[in-house]
């Protein structure tokens, strides 16, 4: 029953989001709210953990998909420029974050060793970018040109620089606690890149065994179970094995696009069969976003929703202009990083381990309040953006 509801309104409501010229996900998003346990609560709360299986496989099936765009040919013509741009973007939102953070804790003159710590736990997460709703954008409206191609790499970039930053702010946040014996910094420096290692391994050797899967079988319904099989298996090693399962799936889509002559086949097929699902995964989005958080966040939240937006703005100007990229990539690439979605949810659920409960519990709420915020206007935003620089019509 469920699993009708949700289908239902993901139609419905992107059919309005269409007469409202507002992207499909926003309106997914929104029916969500509208169904979900903070309005209607057509779908209970209880009821979230059976249907996990859709957001597993969507995110897994969008990272894939994702990691079809990294082809080594795009690569070689656009050298590193994408890595630069996406560091520069990633590093600037923490730190812009942190920045802002202090300045308040000075103002209120309650700058200390626990306030410095939080300051660098919440700053941490700032990085991370959901890459499920910008993609989701340029299908839609089937965005082409410099910047929604730069925009797909670097968001396909940016989850590995946001793990690797907040593992290195969570180490020095942790190195700074008095009360515990931690493990040494280069430890926990290092643990991020283990966990990357890890995805680019598990991707590696399952983007392999499907490029020979899809060689040995011929039939589409054959292929098409191959590719699910390994997604999902994909996203599920990853997590056992304290990988990124976002990157994993992403690993898998770039090695199957750059080694299979099948591949753009098989993506037709995907095109096909993941609509349904991808409906799901955004109004089952909507279902776990709780408006009543929006009231617990004061003022720290204020500042971290708009200094994270300041930070990944100016960063990525910077990194465009440091890269020499075109001057609309500079403009307007910053814009289209706003969403933040799943994996700043999980870094928040780590980086609260590292607090006080009060404190931990805080970062929660700071971090699923902005997930509110940047879910529904991001991809707005995403489509003005694309249709300034001129990669959507105007009447879309």
């Amino acid at each position: 029953m469920y699993t009708g509801i949700i289908i239902a309104t993901g139609l419905l409501f992107g059919k309005i989001a269409k007469y409202l010229r507002l992207p499909n996900v926003t309106g997914y998003l929104i029916g969500g709210l509208l169904i979900g346990p903070s309005m209607l609560n057509l779908i209970k709360e209880d009821a979230l953990e059976g249907l996990e299986i859709v957001s597993v496989v969507a995110l897994g099936f969008i990272a894939f998909t994702i990691g079809n765009e990294l082809k080594l040919s795009y690569f070689k013509r656009v050298g590193i420029k994408p890595v630069i741009i996406a560091f520069f973007e990633a590093f600037f939102a923490v730190v812009v974050v942190f920045i802002g953070l202090l300045i308040y804790f000075i103002i209120l003159g309650n700058l200390n060793i626990e306030s410095l710590r939080f300051s660098l736990v919440l700053s941490a997460i700032a990085a991370a970018t959901a890459p499920a709703a910008t993609m989701m954008v340029i299908r839609q409206y089937k965005a082409k040109g410099k910047l929604s191609e730069t925009l797909m790499s670097v968001v396909a970039i940016d989850d590995s620089i946001a793990v690797l930053l907040f593992g290195i702010f969570i180490a020095i946040a942790n190195a700074l606690d008095p009360s515990k014996v931690q493990a040494s910094l280069i430890i926990q420096i290092f643990t991020p890149i283990f966990e990357i290692l890890i995805s680019v391994g598990i991707g590696l050797l399952l983007g392999i065994i499907l490029v020979l899967g899809c060689n040995w079988f011929t039939g589409r319904g054959n292929r098409i179970s191959l590719t699910v099989t390994v997604v999902i298996l994909a996203v599920y090693l990853a997590n056992y094995l304290h990988g990124s399962a976002i990157l994993t799936a992403m690993i898998i889509g770039s090695v199957f696009a750059n080694l299979s002559n099948k591949h753009e086949k098989v993506n037709d097929l995907i095109y096909f069969f993941t609509p349904p699902i991808y409906v799901m995964f955004f109004v089952l989005s909507g279902v776990e976003l709780k408006l009543s958080v929006l009231s617990t966040v004061g003022m720290i939240g204020v500042i971290y929703v708009v200094m994270r937006v300041i930070g990944k703005i100016t960063g990525a100007y910077l990194g465009s202009k440091k890269v020499k990229a075109e001057s609309k990539i500079a403009k307007y690439l910053g814009y289209a990083l706003i969403p933040q979605a799943g994996v700043a949810i999980g870094l928040s659920l780590i980086a609260s381990t590292v607090l006080n409960p009060e404190l931990g519990s805080q970062i929660r709420a700071i971090v699923l309040s902005a997930t509110v915020i940047y879910e529904l206007v991001g991809p707005i935003i995403t489509k003005i953006i694309l249709k300034k620089a001129g990669e959507i019509p105007l009447n879309a």
